[in-house]
């Protein structure tokens, strides 16, 4: 599981621009947005690289807190 920090999402509409960013990113699943601590909890194969450039693309920068 990898633990995102996606500080500037705020309302439901920036958890499904999150969520929609991030399915498109192949490999990626099991994604839960809590707005509350501001944080994306999923399962990916992805490099981390590929989902932090998904999330800037849609205007979220994000950094990785962590990664198993």
């Amino acid at each position: 599981m990898t633990t995102l920090s996606v500080p500037d999402m705020s309302c439901g509409h920036c958890k499904a621009s999150v969520t929609q960013a991030l399915s498109s990113v192949a490999g990626t699943s099991a994604i839960e947005v809590d707005l509350t601590t501001r944080q994306v909890t999923l399962a990916s194969t992805a490099p981390d690289t590929a989902l932090l450039a998904a999330l800037n693309d849609v205007g979220f920068p994000a950094t990785v807190i962590s990664a198993k």
